[in-house]
């Protein structure tokens, strides 16, 4: 089976493989020896964290510096 790489650097997998995985939207993507790997992954949803961080006092704008400040940081 083959995938098709778009100009966009889009990845257009073949519809039966998709088949098998109901509701994914994600992969997580490593280079190996042989090649690349996707592997699908289950992303909770923001409701469900943002709840883990109303209960544990984390303000949103809290949330938004500490990125700005890891993203300074790779840069």
């Amino acid at each position: 089976m083959l995938a098709r790489l778009t100009s966009e650097n889009r990845l257009i997998l073949p519809e039966s493989i998709l088949a098998d995985l109901p509701e994914v939207e994600y992969f997580r993507v490593e280079r190996t020896e042989e090649g690349i790997l996707l592997a699908p992954v289950q992303v909770p949803p923001l409701a469900g964290i943002r709840a883990k961080f109303a209960e544990r006092g984390i303000k949103e704008s809290e949330v938004r510096d500490a990125v700005a400040w890891a993203r300074r940081r790779t840069e």
